[in-house]
Parts: C-alpha cells; sequence; structure tokens
C-alpha cells in the first residue's frame, strides 16, 4: 500500500478540516469519501473541497460501495462507539475525534473492538502534535524544569458547541466538549494518571440554555491531584466571545514555563486613540492548524509503516475517566476519586 484512502465520517468543522488535510496536504493520503446524515451539510462539504470524493449518508453505505483503509470519525461523541464498532467490524483502521465516547461503557465497546479487529486507533488529541507542546515535554523530560508541582490549562472557547452538547446526558457538558484536551494535556506533560478531583461550576452567560437544560454549565474551575502527587487545575469558560483561549503553565522545582498565549501572530497595531491593540485567535482551527496537519499524517504514516498510533483508545479513556469525575463533584459539592477501569 502507498496511499492511504480514507472516508471521512462527519463534515463539521472538524470533518471539514480534517478532510482538507488529507486531500491537499498530505501526499500518502487519498480522501474518497465523505459521510453526513444531514444531505444539505454534505452537499456542502462537497462543493467546498473539490475533490473527486463521493458522498454518502451513512457509513454503511460507504462500506458497501466505495473501497477505503481508514475511518475519521467527526461526529457528536454519542455516535462514536457504534461508528467505531462497524468500522472495526470492516477491518478499517479509526481516527476518532475527542471525546472518545459519552460513558465508560462506550469506551470499553470502542477498546474491545480495535482489540478484536487488529485495527490502528488514534485519539484526536492534536496539542500533542503543537510544536510548542512538543518543545515542553521535551524539556520536561530532560529535567529542566525539576520535579513538576502544578500545571494549570485554561480552555476557553469563543461560542457554544451545537445544542446536542447541551444536554449533560448526551455529552457530558463542556468539560468534556472543550476540555478534555486540557486534561489529557495535564496527564501528557505530568506524566502521571489522575487521583482525585474537585469542580465547581456554573451557568453565567447562557440563561436561554439554563432554562432548557438546567444542569448545563458555562464555566467551570477543576482542581486535580496526580498520582504521583503533582497538581493540576483546569479553567473552563464557553462562551468567552473575545477569542480562542488555549494557554497552559507549568511550576516546578526549578522554574516555570508557559506554553501559547491569546495573541496570534498577525499585525500589532498602536495609535494614540486606541493604544496598543492586538488580533488573537479567533478559533481552535487557526490555533491549532499545524498540530492539526502533524496529527492526521501521524496516522497515516502509523497505517503505512505499521507502528501504534498516539495517542490511542486508552488515553480517550482517561479523559473520560477524569471528566465523569469532575461532572460527578460538580454535582454532589464533593471531592470524587478517579478510579481506572482498564
Amino acid at each position: 500500500m502507498e496511499r492511504v484512502r480514507i472516508c471521512v465520517v462527519g463534515t463539521g468543522r472538524a470533518g471539514t478540516l480534517h478532510a482538507r488535510n488529507f486531500l491537499y496536504q498530505i501526499p500518502r493520503a487519498e480522501l474518497v469519501a465523505l459521510v453526513d446524515s444531514v444531505p444539505s451539510q454534505l452537499h456542502k462539504a462537497m462543493r467546498e473541497l473539490k475533490g473527486e470524493v463521493q458522498g454518502f449518508v451513512s457509513l454503511t453505505e460507504a462500506l458497501g460501495s466505495v473501497a477505503f483503509d481508514a475511518v475519521l470519525i467527526a461526529t457528536s461523541t454519542i455516535t462514536h462507539a457504534d461508528l467505531v464498532e462497524e468500522a472495526a467490524s470492516q477491518k478499517k483502521h479509526v481516527f476518532c475525534e475527542k471525546p472518545l465516547a459519552v460513558t465508560l461503557e462506550e469506551c470499553r465497546k470502542i477498546i474491545g473492538a480495535v482489540k478484536s479487529a487488529g485495527i490502528k486507533f488514534q485519539i484526536g488529541f492534536m496539542r500533542r502534535y503543537d510544536p510548542a507542546f512538543q518543545e515542553a515535554r521535551r524539556k520536561i523530560e530532560e529535567g529542566l524544569l525539576g520535579e513538576i508541582i502544578l500545571i494549570k490549562s485554561t480552555g476557553r472557547g469563543p461560542g457554544l458547541p451545537p445544542e446536542w452538547a447541551w444536554d449533560i446526558r448526551k455529552s457530558n457538558g463542556i468539560l468534556a466538549e472543550v476540555n478534555s484536551h486540557d486534561f489529557d494535556s495535564i496527564r501528557w506533560l505530568s506524566g502521571s494518571e489522575f487521583k482525585r478531583v474537585y469542580a465547581e461550576a456554573g451557568n453565567f452567560r447562557t440563561p436561554d440554555v439554563r432554562r432548557k437544560y438546567p444542569d448545563f454549565y458555562d464555566h467551570a474551575v477543576v482542581t486535580l491531584r496526580m498520582e504521583n502527587g503533582a497538581m493540576g487545575v483546569v479553567d473552563s469558560s464557553c462562551p468567552v466571545g473575545y477569542g480562542y483561549d488555549a494557554r497552559v503553565e507549568i511550576l516546578g522545582a526549578k522554574g516555570m514555563m508557559q506554553i501559547g498565549e491569546l495573541k496570534n501572530k498577525g499585525v500589532s497595531i498602536c495609535t494614540q486613540e486606541e493604544g496598543l491593540v492586538s488580533s488573537v485567535y479567533r478559533g481552535w482551527p487557526e490555533r491549532f492548524a499545524e498540530a492539526y496537519l502533524a496529527e492526521d499524517r501521524a496516522f497515516v504514516d502509523g497505517i503505512l509503516e505499521d507502528h501504534l498510533p498516539s495517542p490511542d483508545a486508552y488515553d480517550g479513556l482517561r479523559a473520560v475517566e477524569v471528566v465523569l469525575a469532575a461532572n460527578r463533584s460538580i454535582e454532589t459539592g464533593r471531592v470524587q476519586e478517579v478510579n481506572r477501569i482498564l
């Protein structure tokens, strides 16, 4: 096999971003199919991509109509387990956007299907492929900061996710949909597993959503203790309006490190009337464009070169475990242990 033929399931922002990468920027990949259950969304994506790509309204239809080697899943979280199982049953390699699933039972289902089929599986924690995050990880491993004491991760989105995500029972809320990346970053950078969690949350900016979904929260603060003793904090807000804000601060015994900033690499302007004005990141596709491309390329390379992609389904499971514990803490007002199931 010289190229990996890929079917992208879900043509929202994330799915279309991945599709563009496969179609235009990764020579070893070949985008052959798009799937979306909403015909208007599917046709829009096909017009935008302008490639020789076939469109289908279900993965089942695509599997029966066109040959491909791998599936990228970028649909709502509640659909992930069934889609992974279907793709695995046909021996298709899978890239699945985060969060891995809603429940631990679904996570087990995914891991079991991947194992039984013997396929490659990668979860979409793209920060692990961002150059700044990778440099920070290298410096930590080199001992530059000494013992890691505290990792604070800010994850704030400019707008709300789709309505299906407002129902905590169907999505696990903002901590899952927005902040899975923050939890994975803390685990990855600290080199340790989650031990316990305490979380506070509230609805400060979306009263209309609260009336329809009383349990919905748009801001949260989560404190964490890792098994190696390190502490963590996740600062979650969505929507904030001012831009996309993803920053991490790492405190060690020998010093401190910061990853990311609100200001993007655009032009800064200083005038007498306005003072210093800088542009900010308006969304995650802009901030992590390089990381998304790198993770897509790693998935393709893993298939062609027969090595295990990273991060894997177990990394996805660990993020779901801590999100569920944080939501239990919000509900009960108590510290919760994070118990690993596998």
